[in-house]
């Protein structure tokens, strides 16, 4: 598969361990051009490890909960550009007292911080970029990383449930969408060493249960086998896919329970 000449934008980017940052690197070395977002302190951040790409690329301004964020970040685009064949949704934050077991405990300030950061931001970021989307040949991309909200997990507690409003917001956007020949897909991961697991109290529970229960395996410092999906789902070879959810998860969501106890 090849991206010669296709541009995507990339949020998310912090570290080089990150699924946004392989992401980047796989669309690059398939021939597309990528823009990067960060916003505040934290995009010196993305400003650093943005210099070990294969090749130079911008760093925009955007805050996915500031609206006022987002009109430079079109016009920008647009006049760069002119259009957007993709863009991969890599974010997600939850207070600290939103995790690790505190679920009954959590106040609604927190939920909702979560509910907004982590999926109301997919459908404002579809909103605002809508506009260039539709401009693609072949029909733009939207794609959002998740993490199985079909059960409740160990520690993730209102995580999860914003995760289940993200996949719930990714079926209405599809259908909104889809009229233009935008598709929105999510991609269901499992766990990795990334800096939004650092933030996870207990990450390393769910870590050790993929290595029981995934018949394939799974890698938690291996980003790659997501980004490549994320890259397919980018691409027009997903040009009839809209509205799902991929597991690149090992095949754990699959198993009843663990195989190797």
């Amino acid at each position: 598969m090849q991206l010669d000449g296709r541009r995507y934008l990339i949020t998310g980017v912090l570290t080089k361990d990150s699924i946004a940052f392989s992401t980047a690197q796989l669309l690059q070395e398939l021939g597309a051009e990528v823009l990067l977002t960060g916003f505040g302190r934290a995009k010196r951040l993305t400003d650093r490890v943005a210099a070990k790409l294969p090749r130079e690329v911008e760093v925009l301004e955007l805050d996915v909960n500031n609206a006022a964020d987002y009109p430079p970040l079109v016009a920008h685009i647009d006049e760069r550009w002119g259009r957007l064949d993709g863009v991969l949704h890599a974010v997600a934050f939850a207070p600290e007292d939103a995790l690790g077991g505190n679920f009954l405990q959590t106040p609604v300030e927190s939920a909702l911080t979560a509910f907004q950061t982590s999926a109301f931001s997919l459908k404002e970021l579809g909103r605002a970029l809508r506009p260039l989307l539709v401009r693609s040949e072949g029909g733009g991309a939207i794609v959002g990383l998740d993490f199985d909200a079909t059960v409740a997990w160990p520690i993730y507690d209102w995580m999860g449930v914003a995760k289940a409003a993200l996949e719930s917001t990714s079926r209405y956007l599809a259908r909104d969408l889809g009229p233009d020949g935008i598709r929105v897909n999510l991609v269901s991961a499992g766990p990795l060493k990334t800096v939004a697991a650092g933030g996870i109290p207990g990450f390393q529970t769910l870590a050790d249960a993929w290595g029981k229960q995934a018949p394939l395996g799974w890698d938690v410092t291996d980003p790659e086998p997501v980004a490549r999906t994320i890259a397919f789902l980018l691409s027009d070879w997903a040009s009839a896919i809209s509205g799902e959810i991929v597991h690149v998860d090992g095949g754990f969501h699959a198993m009843g329970t663990a195989i190797n106890p």
